[in-house]
């Protein structure tokens, strides 16, 4: 009887590896600012919308499909699914994602909206503060109006 002596067990170590860090990169696209979102214009929680606006699939069909698997499967794997999805798929935002800043922002906001109205705050006070430092310069008797 031949042994592999861990040459076997490196190739299968490797190939999960490979196959689990594919997983990762396509949860992480599907998880990036351009990911999967629940529709505000869905009729029950968006989920089915925000997948067919993603794979840019007919919603029609993709309702049809998930209703047929709906009514054959039973409750269990496809209701607890969609209702699973329904509550941790972040809503879609409400004016489009333009640059890093803008998904950062969506992103505070849909986790916390406390820390986002404590941001937003941060800079009005700050908007406030050069706005006032500007007043206090053009309004003071040093200022030359030349």
């Amino acid at each position: 009887m031949r042994r592999y002596h861990g040459n076997k067990h490196n190739f299968q170590f490797e190939r999960c590896r490979q196959h689990y860090n594919g997983l990762k990169d396509r949860f992480e696209t599907l998880a990036s600012s351009r990911g999967i979102y629940r529709s505000r214009r869905g009729l029950f929680m968006g989920v089915c919308r925000g997948i067919a606006e993603y794979f840019d699939f007919s919603v029609f069909w993709l309702r049809i499909i998930t209703l047929l698997l709906f009514l054959f499967t039973g409750f269990w794997p496809v209701g607890v699914m969609y209702l699973l999805a329904g509550l941790f798929l972040k809503m879609e935002p409400v004016s489009p994602i333009r640059d890093e800043n803008d998904a950062e922002f969506y992103d505070t906001y849909s986790h916390s909206r406390q820390s986002a109205i404590q941001r937003i705050k941060k800079k009005f006070e700050n908007l406030d503060r050069r706005i006032q430092r500007m007043e206090d310069t053009v309004t003071s008797r040093e200022f030359d109006w030349k």
